[in-house]
Order: C-alpha cells, then sequence, then structure tokens
C-alpha cells in the first residue's frame, strides 16, 4: 500500500475541481469513486482556513510592466518535475530537469510541456518573466497521493493527482488547468484578490482566461476557433460532459448523475448567493468568464492579442485590490481597453458591451440602472473606505437581494428560484 505522509504547509493551495464536485461524486458515485472523492475532499480542506486566512493579508508590491524591454523568449524557463510516487510528500523524487528528453510516463511529459506552454505565453507576449516576474523556477509534482482528485498551486509549485480513472483522468491532461492553476501565482503577485465572494470569483475567472489562452497560444487557435472549454479531457469515459468549465456557455460543460449539473450562470441575472465555495469563487466566476469570452470574439483575431492584454494590464494596474468586485473589474478593463486602443476603439466598445451582455453596464448615464447583484461587487472604489465595511455592506445586500438565485447548486424552488440568504464565512 502506497505511504501516505502529512500534506504540505501550504496556505495558498488553489484547486481546480470545486468542492460542491466531489461532494457530488461522494453522495452519487460507486464505492471506489467515493472513495477517492471523500479522499480528496480530507486533503483539500485541511488547507482551505489557512488560504483564507493568508488571503486577508496585503497583496505584496507589484513589479508592473517593464517598458523599454524586448520581449522575452521561452529559453529562460527552468522546469523540474517530481514524482510523488502516491504520497502527499512534497516535491517526491526530480524525475526530469529543464532540458532533458521525455521518458514513458506521460504524466511527466505533461506536467513538464505545461509549464513550459505557460511560461511561453507569459514571456513571449506579456514580456513576464515566470510567475512572479522575477525568473521563478516552475516546479511540478506528479502522482500525487492515490487516486487524488485534483490539481493545485501550493503557492511554490504545481501538484497534479492522477485521478479516481472512473470519473477523472490525470490532471495533467489539460494545458489550460496547468496554465489555471499557474495564474494564480500571478494574480497572488499582483493583485492579491481575497479568495471569497466577488473578489474570489475574480480570481477564479483570471485563471480560467488565461489557462484558455495558453491553450490558444499553445495551438496557435483565433478566439472564433477556440473550444473556450476548462478542464477538456479531464473528464473520464461514460462521463456525461465535455470539460469542467465552458467559458462560451457557462453552465453547460457537464450534466451527470455523479457530478451533477455545471451550476455557472453566465449573467448577473443569474448569480448565486452561497456560503458553499467560499462564497460562489468557482460558480459565479461564470460571468466574468463569459464576459472574457464575448470581449475576445467581438474584438476578433488571436485572443491572447488585444482582449489578453487588456486583462492582463488591468491585473497590473494600482487600482486593483484585494477585495475588488465585478463593476470595479469591469470599470477597469473598459479603461485600460480605451487607454491600449483608444475609446471609441472597436476594442474599447467590444470590452464595454462584453460586460453589458453580463449584466455589469456602466453606470452614471440617465437611463442605466445598475443590475440588484452588481452592488455586492462595488466595494470600496476609493481608499478612504474601509474593505472591512465593504464585507459588511456587501453581506447585507446579500442578505436582501430577491434576483439572487439558490445557494445550493443546483437546488429548486418554486419558479426555479429561491430565498437568498446571506454569505457566511467558509
Amino acid at each position: 500500500m502506497a505511504q501516505r505522509k502529512a500534506p504540505t504547509n501550504s496556505s495558498h493551495r488553489c484547486t481546480i475541481l470545486p468542492a460542491y464536485v466531489l461532494q457530488q461524486v461522494a453522495l452519487n458515485a460507486g464505492r471506489a469513486s467515493r472513495q477517492a472523492a471523500l479522499t480528496t475532499m480530507l486533503l483539500d480542506d485541511g488547507f482551505r482556513s489557512r488560504r483564507l486566512a493568508t488571503s486577508l493579508a496585503p497583496p505584496p508590491m507589484r513589479r508592473g510592466l517593464r517598458p523599454g524591454f524586448a520581449p522575452l523568449s521561452a529559453d529562460g524557463v527552468q522546469r523540474s518535475i517530481h514524482d510523488a510516487e502516491n504520497t502527499t510528500q512534497l516535491p517526491g523524487k526530480l524525475v526530469r530537469s529543464e532540458g532533458q528528453s521525455g521518458g514513458p510516463d506521460v504524466a511527466v511529459n505533461e506536467a513538464y510541456d505545461g509549464l513550459g506552454d505557460t511560461y511561453k505565453l507569459y514571456a513571449e507576449v506579456y514580456d513576464r518573466d515566470s510567475i512572479d516576474d522575477a525568473g521563478l523556477p516552475l516546479s511540478g509534482s506528479v502522482h500525487y497521493d492515490v487516486k487524488y482528485d485534483n490539481a493545485f498551486w501550493d503557492g511554490t509549485q504545481m501538484v497534479f493527482g492522477d485521478g479516481d480513472g472512473e470519473l477523472f483522468n490525470r490532471f495533467t491532461i489539460s494545458v489550460d488547468v496547468i496554465g489555471h492553476e499557474l495564474t494564480h501565482g500571478v494574480t497572488e503577485k499582483e493583485a492579491g484578490l481575497v479568495y471569497m465572494r466577488q473578489p474570489g470569483a475574480l480570481n477564479e475567472s483570471i485563471s480560467d482566461v488565461f489557462g484558455s489562452l495558453v491553450k490558444q497560444y499553445a495551438s496557435q487557435t483565433s478566439a472564433e476557433d477556440a473550444d473556450w472549454l476548462i478542464g477538456e479531457g479531464l473528464l473520464a469515459a461514460g462521463v456525461q460532459g465535455v470539460a469542467l468549465r465552458s467559458m462560451k456557455n457557462p453552465g453547460t460543460a457537464y450534466d451527470d448523475p455523479n457530478l451533477g449539473k455545471d451550476p455557472q450562470p453566465g449573467t448577473m441575472d443569474g448569480y448565486v448567493v452561497t456560503s458553499q465555495d467560499n462564497g460562489g469563487v468557482h460558480i459565479n466566476s461564470g460571468i466574468p468568464n463569459h464576459a472574457f469570452y464575448l470581449a475576445a470574439v467581438g474584438i476578433g483575431g488571436n485572443a491572447w492579442e488585444k482582449a489578453g492584454r487588456i486583462w492582463y494590464e488591468t491585473l497590473l494596474s494600482p487600482r486593483m485590490f484585494p477585495r475588488l468586485g465585478f463593476r470595479g473589474f469591469a470599470t477597469l478593463t473598459s479603461q485600460t481597453a480605451a487607454r491600449l486602443y483608444g475609446r471609441q476603439s472597436p476594442e474599447a466598445k467590444a470590452v464595454r458591451d462584453a460586460w453589458k451582455a453580463v449584466g455589469l453596464a456602466r453606470t452614471g448615464s440617465a437611463g442605466r440602472r445598475q443590475h440588484p447583484a452588481a452592488r455586492r461587487g462595488n466595494q470600496a472604489t476609493t481608499a478612504a473606505m474601509s474593505p472591512w465595511f465593504a464585507t459588511a455592506r456587501d453581506e447585507a445586500h446579500e442578505a436582501r437581494d430577491g434576483n439572487a438565485q439558490t445557494a445550493a447548486p443546483g437546488a429548486k424552488t418554486e419558479g426555479g428560484r429561491s430565498r437568498p440568504r446571506a454569505a457566511k464565512k467558509s
């Protein structure tokens, strides 16, 4: 039997598979998959409270863009892949270093290539030298634990489980999953978004955006031709679904007796108020995800060139702060598009139209109303307003907003709605 040791003491663990999916598996699946899901949740839950505590700390200093520098190349990447040998001891045995040829272990090769593809996007397109923009070596560990149903970034490295083989394949199989998790490190470095409610959903969305862009850049696929799926190939044969999430059509990625139904909304009309999932970080991220998809397709061409540039430079903005909500981010991306391409440019219009389509049109003009659910995202827009006051205000809005959907993903009441309740701290 494989040795089981204590997991690493990281407070930055971000997992690709949400707890609510594992809970559905534990309730509905066969014995082997249930056991794998329960074991995965046991490992993941040990990190959740530490992550929340860490996410309340001030964000680190930003380096920002480096004007005047020639674009970096992917030659500067330094990768190392380890084999955890089905234990939770990290990093494990070193099995492949930078420049070495691939071997027979598919997971090792996929992890190595995925780290390289992520570095390449950030270096060649956004002039960023690794996750921290300071040349951080990229490390990954494969074969973590036994039938572990997840992958995560722990603040220093990537970790991949093998999946249970019945519902989930190996977690190295999707390059966008690798790009997603590594982007959590970028967001942590640049903005320090609090991992709860709308700031947490933005954190997840930014990872989905750049995870998808890693895949598109690696395959040189245009916005129009991209599949806009997160985790394609991760679901095992027989599962009724195509991926974990769809940025093009949120809420349609899977509908399976064992996994449940994809709960993501695509607009603010479907915004979910919940105490689960850190206030719906993996659920409501479907809204800014869909906005990015609409902006990228509206602009046209390759999504990493203009739409991705707008999102990336917004992430570097000094106006990004830990408790920024959807409306604040929509405003910042619109302003960034106007700064880069001109206020009346097709690019700026595509960004404004995208946010309007998901229910986050800009306010302030006659005849325009702010969507009720968006009030929760209007965190302190000036430095003078306390973020703690903003949080209390948001909870009050959540308690009385009648437009929000049910707190439990998939649950229904008469008319397809339920009475919203105030989100509790996870």
